[in-house]
């Protein structure tokens, strides 16, 4: 079934979508939603319904950039009509303080322009096309000019797809994002470390409270005082440990406390396997959900066999084939 958008986007007398009359303008990043394209009702709105669901799960990671723009509102849109359980979104923040949605630190690897976010406004940055380096095969900036598929429908100078609008291909802020999906779990990699990174942890405290959306988010950082930052501010949202923590957990024997029970961890890194059965063993007899990101190399035979060794979830960079492979894994055609 469909979940109808109208009641957050209005429509115009041609067709396209506009803010809804009783819409903030007033603050950057706030603007109501602009993507018209209805969305499929999630298996589960909340972490603890995520986690009752009894099966693997897939997240679309960055909005699924092996198939979509880096982190846009048409990927996450995409990801979710494909039926993904959970959008996974990295977030940080603008010079005047808003909490955007993109991972590097600076746009060059997805707009033509390279800026360091934390020294532009949000609407300097949401002004840029950021699926300009975006082909069908990669993001990358060595491919012929034909390639770059969505290049110029930010600027106007080509048409959106259907169902879509310029600003669907932009750098958006979180809260546009959660706006159009209010009933989709989020996976949250809070960017950057030190005092930046907790400035936009308080962000994003100040925004779950604005939304009431604390039980439907996972934060995560790899900065292990970033993440005790936020647990001592919000004991109760279930959180990933950062690296260190896991480099105590793997090669130390450590426990992890029993907030950090969404273990998040690439099959392999820096030469180490970390995904193993025995691995999986060891988590599930200590209560730990593992997510996967394989962070490259994904393919649907990689996915398939990351569930068969005991993934809970895969938070996939293909959305279709990570869907594709659960599927299979649960016998529905």
């Amino acid at each position: 079934m469909l979940a109808s958008t109208t009641a957050l986007v209005g429509c115009g007398s041609d067709g396209s979508s506009s803010p809804s009359s009783g819409a903030e303008t007033t603050t950057p990043g706030t603007e109501a939603p602009i993507t018209l394209a209805p969305l499929p009702t999630p298996a589960a709105s909340t972490v603890t319904d995520l986690l009752a669901l009894g099966r693997p799960i897939v997240l679309a990671h960055a909005s699924g950039e092996m198939t979509h723009p880096h982190s846009s509102l048409f990927g996450f849109s995409e990801a979710a009509r494909m039926g993904v359980d959970v959008l996974d979104v990295d977030v940080q923040s603008t010079s005047d303080g808003v909490l955007v949605i993109h991972h590097d630190l600076d746009t060059g690897k997805t707009a033509k322009e390279d800026l360091i976010l934390l020294e532009y406004t949000y609407d300097e940055l949401h002004a840029l096309d950021n699926a300009y380096w975006f082909t069908a095969n990669c993001t990358c900036t060595d491919q012929p000019e034909a390639d770059y598929i969505y290049r110029g429908v930010r600027t106007g100078d080509k048409p959106a797809p259907a169902g879509y609008v310029a600003e669907d291909f932009a750098i958006n802020s979180l809260e546009a994002l959660m706006k159009l999906y209010p009933d989709y779990v989020l996976n949250i990699e809070i960017k950057d470390k030190g005092d930046a990174a907790k400035a936009s942890a308080d962000a994003l405290i100040e925004l779950l409270t604005k939304y009431d959306a604390f039980d439907r988010v996972v934060v995560a950082s790899f900065d292990d005082t970033v993440v005790d930052y936020f647990h001592e501010k919000q004991p109760n949202v279930a959180m990933s440990p950062g690296q260190t923590a896991m480099v105590s957990f793997f090669l130390g024997g450590e426990s992890l406390p029993d907030w950090l029970y969404i273990v998040q961890i690439p099959p392999t890194y820096e030469g180490l396997t970390l995904f193993t059965p025995e691995y999986v063993a060891r988590a599930k007899s200590e209560g730990i959900v593992t997510w996967v990101w394989p962070n490259g190399g994904e393919t649907l035979e990689l996915y398939r066999e990351l569930f068969a060794i005991g993934a809970d979830g895969i938070n996939a960079a293909s959305p279709p084939q990570a869907m594709t492979a659960l599927n299979e894994l649960l016998g529905v055609s």
